[in-house]
């Protein structure tokens, strides 16, 4: 069985910063977030960067500030 991210998200504060997950809406928002991540997960392998449009280097070069 999968760790639910609230408990991960509880062990990396006490880890990185040595606080105890600060409140229960915190726990809240970190099961909030697993379905972002599975969903994100689920793209993995479908999208590459050469899949942008062609168009977008020159969108770039067109909303470049000129240079004085």
């Amino acid at each position: 069985m999968q760790t639910p991210l609230r408990v991960i998200v509880a062990a990396q504060s006490q880890t990185w910063s040595g606080i105890e997950q600060p409140n229960e809406a915190a726990g809240v928002m970190a099961d909030a977030l697993a379905g972002t991540i599975a969903a994100f997960t689920a793209l993995r392998g479908q999208l590459a960067f050469e899949d942008e449009p062609s168009s977008f280097e020159a969108a770039l070069q067109a909303t470049k500030e000129p240079r004085p």
